[in-house]
């Protein structure tokens, strides 16, 4: 049992009985085991596989999964788990609905044995379907945008690049997760989330610069969508100094964190960034020493560490040359119960965008510095690493010139957002999911009306937004400076791999539009391509400001003509 996404095609079929119940219950769940040892052994496996993804009181990234086992028929349930791409192509109703309703289907998971469904389903078991009461709020929304994202009318034409080396056998064959320049030697970098940064070299050959699992021993890289190599930077004078950043996961406990969980809570796992320096700036692989800036705890395997970048903008002499970015989401809090980890009005570094002097000193560790115009220096109730904060899940962020960062929020049940980055601004998590108000103690299904008091609590909205009809999670992108989308914002969906254009400059009515795409002048949509029921959309940006696109589903990398 190997990703939690498992989980989540189980937790799918149980969402999809509103619209497809079955006709008798009958006496479902009657061949599950009440063994006590294999539930609890079950209990064990979902807690660390999956308790990140899904619970037995609240929907999260999947919905919650209690009474499930007493409401479907097991035989079923375990044929979906094997394929659901097979359920799906025979037209089963249920299949074909759940299909409809998520806009994507997980992967086959026939790698699992019997006993580790078997466990899995006896500790389900133990929970009965969870009562909710209905909603009576006159302000509940039931559909938050009612228009529909049209076609734009150009088309995105790519070129096949390469393909990274597959690093599991089972799909999703690598995590590619970013692709960067190092602008002084153009050189191109893609890491795998799995532990291996990769340089692409000329024909979109991949060659092997680094790998985590050989230089961390306590680095993990399963169990949680936000776990493993996450991200990496290069210092502007990388070719001079040999410096550059990643951000990866490990072991809970591995060592004392600089950002704590309160005593009373369970860490799951630790978050840490990084500082590499390289022996020969040239090299074709790492040799060189290391050092740690900053440890975090995690109480969950979801919205950790995401995207750390450096201002491309920013030259030698300006303020904000050589400040690392790091983007961290709300770690899982507001999920597994905690909202308030995650609604600390600046207090805390959870849910923010940090802007940090990896070069400095006057941090309270002494192992980074604190630029002195952050926001928040000279205050004492707030985090001075903080540039801005209120983030659910600020997964990408680009710059939409010097002073102005792009950051993609991947919302919770309804929202997709994009955010125009000001600093000390507050962005709403976990009070608003876009331009709706969220409650963090109610019903994570549901959003409502802004109350008559918003401008109190200095919310600054998103630029752009879409919600679950379209696609349930955004894939943060670039804003295009090449001839035929020139200034427009290149992004799209992560599971659907829908591809979308917005022109952010429009302040006045920004809008979202989708993009065919097509291969050698032929159109084409990224299942086809990938050949995979989760696309797993990303985008990274060359070293001429050309606008990559690749696929974690099967490795594979394009680059946008213009």
């Amino acid at each position: 049992m190997k990703i939690c996404s498992y989980f989540l095609v189980i937790a799918m079929v149980f969402m999809s009985l509103n619209s497809c119940k079955p006709k008798e219950r009958g006496d479902f769940g009657n061949t599950i085991s009440a063994n006590k040892e294999l539930i609890k052994n079950g209990k064990v496996a979902f807690e660390e596989l999956c308790s990140s993804c899904h619970n037995f009181g609240q929907d999260a990234i999947g919905p919650n999964l209690s009474g499930i086992t007493r409401t479907m028929p097991t035989n079923w349930i375990k044929e979906f788990i094997g394929s659901p791409k097979k359920k799906i192509d025979l037209k089963d109703p249920r299949a074909v609905a759940l299909k409809e309703k998520y806009k994507a289907v997980m992967p086959d998971f026939q790698h699992l044995s019997d006993a580790d469904i078997e466990a899995i389903l006896a500790y389900m078991h133990t929970y009965d379907k969870a009562q909710f009461k209905k909603e009576t709020d006159s302000n509940l929304i039931e559909n938050p945008i009612r228009e529909k994202i049209i076609l734009s009318g150009e088309t995105a034409d790519l070129e096949y690049i390469g393909q990274i080396p597959a690093s599991s056998a089972q799909q999703p064959y690598t995590r590619i997760n970013k692709l960067a320049c190092e602008k002084n030697s153009g050189r191109l970098f893609v890491n795998d989330l799995r532990g291996t940064l990769f340089e692409l070299k000329e024909g979109g050959e991949p060659s092997v610069y680094l790998d985590l699992n050989k230089t961390h021993p306590n680095f993990i890289d399963k169990n949680g969508m936000a776990t493993g190599f996450g991200s990496f930077a290069f210092h502007p004078e990388f070719n001079k100094n040999g410096l550059f950043y990643t951000s990866h996961t490990e072991v809970a406990g591995s060592k004392p964190a600089d950002f704590k969980l309160p005593d009373s809570i369970k860490v799951v796992m630790q978050g840490v960034v990084t500082e590499w320096k390289a022996k020969d700036p040239s090299s074709m692989s790492f040799s060189g020493s290391t050092r740690e800036l900053i440890r975090f705890d995690f109480i969950a395997n979801s919205h950790g560490l995401q995207e750390i970048a450096f201002n491309p903008f920013a030259n030698k002499g300006d303020q904000d040359y050589g400040n690392l970015y790091i983007s961290i989401g709300d770690v899982g809090a507001v999920q597994v119960g905690y909202p308030k980890i995650a609604d600390h009005h600046g207090a805390d570094i959870w849910g923010s965008i940090l802007r940090i002097d990896p070069l400095g000193n006057n941090s309270v560790n002494t192992k980074y510095g604190i630029p002195k115009d952050n926001p928040f220096v000279g205050y004492t109730d707030k985090k001075k690493e903080i540039w801005a904060y209120g983030f659910r899940n600020p997964n990408r962020i680009s710059w939409m010139d010097r002073n102005r960062i792009l950051a993609s929020d991947i919302g919770q049940a309804n929202i997709e957002e994009l955010n125009i980055v000001e600093p000390g601004n507050f962005y709403g998590w976990p009070i608003r999911e876009g331009r709706f108000m969220f409650n963090p103690n109610g019903n994570f299904n549901n959003v409502y009306e802004l109350p008559d008091n918003d401008l109190e609590d200095f919310i600054t909205y998103p630029i752009v937004q879409y919600d679950h009809d379209e696609g349930p999670a955004i894939s943060g992108g670039f804003i295009s400076k090449g001839k035929l989308f020139d200034g427009k914002y290149i992004f799209g969906d992560i599971p659907t791999g829908r591809l979308f254009i917005s022109d952010l400059w429009n302040t006045d009515n920004p809008r979202i539009e989708e993009l065919k795409i097509a291969i050698n002048n032929e159109q084409i949509n990224f299942y086809e391509l990938t050949k995979s029921n989760r696309v797993d959309l990303k985008f990274g940006r060359g070293c001429v400001d050309d606008i990559y696109i690749f696929t974690k589903a099967d490795g594979k990398i394009y680059r946008l003509m213009e």
